[in-house]
């Protein structure tokens, strides 16, 4: 997704930006922008060279808040404004990041207000370096960004790609979102869910008829993408099993791309070890054709006769496993469904020995498959009944989440 919706993991945060001076210094603002309408107050230094790229008004435009240069440390505030700032964030983020600013971060050289305030913060450091190929590449600069490594900074990037100078190698600083997914993974990392194990299913199948042809069904992998997020900003080890969508990766999780039920089967059954939650939210092909043509058929042939057999429960087997094991703690089924909807997600959380269930209504026109907002109702193992007015996906996981960092409390 393209846009940034208010959520959680950002409530109440203050983050420094810092900019220095590349022509990278537009994506910046674009980063203030998206951090900003996620509810992210967002105060800017910019350095005197940053300045040669944008204003100060570029960024109190995007983040109505003030922005800082090197006149206000010579200013008034100027024995308290670095601490002032300092002391408030949770984060300090400088991106872009030049060669000389890194060197002077390494060396702990306080010549503005940038590094001043750099020395002062209590908080993480996160750096997404941008300069040409030749002085990333250089000694000087690898042993700057191994000293600060090693004293706890977090480094982003850069990336590969044609630069300024018209070379193309490593070096241009990471897309914004990128870096939303960074900054999300490292303010969400002693979050409720820190040390423990998620697994998440997203997508469908598909089940091959020949080479070309599969059976497959409606499945955006959308809401699953969103549970995995939404572990991740709660500080969870995150492995997220995709059938074939065309979704990024939250930055932080591990996944696993499959195709068949049967690659899902054996990915989730692997997973499961020593999991404390799985979220089954991919929807996983019922049936699948009993053989495969190894050729194209042909419209000329004739109209085939294609038979079906049911493939594996995964669940059924999860299921059996965890009463052997005792793992995974909690498990979350969802049942998309057509009609009965609460009848059939009761049978479904019974005979598969659910923790809870996330049941929707696929007929309804603004939930269910291809759509970013979702229409459910959660039943847990004792009966209770939650039904869910229409939510976006995202906001349906931070629902589902903090049910299940409930369920893994209870069972400490």
């Amino acid at each position: 997704m393209n846009t940034l919706t208010k959520n959680s993991i950002f409530n109440d945060r203050q983050i420094l930006l810092g900019i220095t001076g590349s022509i990278a210094a537009y994506k910046a603002a674009d980063l203030a922008s998206k951090l900003t309408q996620a509810g992210v107050q967002v105060s800017v230094i910019l350095t005197e060279a940053a300045q040669q790229f944008v204003t100060p008004l570029t960024f109190q435009s995007v983040t109505g808040l003030r922005a800082y240069t090197d006149t206000d440390l010579w200013g008034s505030e100027a024995h308290v404004l670095h601490i002032g700032l300092a002391e408030g964030a949770d984060l300090l983020v400088i991106a872009p990041a030049t060669a000389n600013t890194i060197a002077k971060l390494a060396h702990g050289q306080a010549d503005s207000l940038l590094t001043i305030t750099a020395l002062a913060i209590r908080c993480p450091l996160m750096i997404a370096p941008a300069m040409d190929m030749g002085m990333f590449e250089h000694t000087a600069t690898q042993v700057n960004l191994a000293m600060l490594e090693e004293r706890g900074a977090i480094v982003v990037g850069p990336a590969e790609g044609r630069m300024a100078s018209g070379l193309i190698g490593k070096g241009r600083m990471v897309e914004p979102e990128e870096l939303v997914g960074h900054i999300r993974l490292t303010l969400g990392r002693e979050g409720s869910l820190a040390e423990r194990v998620v697994v998440v299913t997203a997508g469908g199948t598909h089940e091959p008829i020949d080479p070309v042809r599969v059976v497959a069904n409606r499945s955006s992998g959308k809401q699953g993408f969103a549970l995995a997020q939404s572990a991740l900003d709660r500080g969870a080890d995150v492995t997220l099993i995709a059938g074939p969508v065309h979704l990024p990766t939250p930055v932080g999780a591990k996944r696993l791309n499959v195709e068949t039920a049967v690659e899902m089967r054996d990915a989730v059954m692997t997973a499961v070890e020593g999991t404390d939650a799985l979220l089954m939210a991919a929807a996983v092909a019922d049936f699948r054709p009993v053989l495969t043509a190894a050729e194209k058929i042909k419209r000329r042939d004739g109209v085939p006769v294609v038979q079906f057999e049911p493939t594996d429960d995964i669940l059924g087997l999860v299921t059996k496993r965890r009463s052997e094991t005792g793992r995974p703690t909690v498990v979350v089924g969802f049942a998309a469904e057509s009609q009965d909807l609460l009848a059939n997600a009761r049978a479904k959380l019974e005979e598969k020995g659910l923790t809870l269930i996330v049941a929707n209504d696929i007929t309804a026109p603004d939930a269910g498959f291809a759509v970013d907002t979702n229409r459910v109702t959660l039943i847990d193992a004792q009966g209770e009944v939650k039904e869910l007015p229409l939510m976006s996906k995202t906001e349906v996981a931070e629902v589902v989440m903090e049910r299940v960092v409930a369920l893994l409390g209870n069972g400490d």
